[in-house]
């Protein structure tokens, strides 16, 4: 049986986490281009994260996103 070390478990969901953020990140500027505008909000992150993540992840993830932008406001 093969079996993955702690450190390359790490760096591969590095590897992952770095690749999901760029996906996001760029399909968000797409759509604020798209958009006119040269700022990115949480309106654009949110649909990125919408037309990036699969089904029920993409619902956790905007979730869970929105509950840290309205504590991260509420300071």
């Amino acid at each position: 049986s093969s079996r993955v070390s702690t450190r390359g478990m790490e760096i591969l969901l590095n590897s992952f986490i770095n690749d999901v953020f760029d996906r996001i990140a760029t399909e968000a500027v797409r759509l604020a281009r798209h958009a006119g505008t040269k700022t990115l909000t949480s309106r654009e992150i949110q649909t990125a994260v919408r037309l990036i993540l699969p089904g029920e992840l993409s619902k956790h993830a905007v979730s869970e996103g929105t509950k840290a932008v309205t504590k991260y406001t509420a300071t």
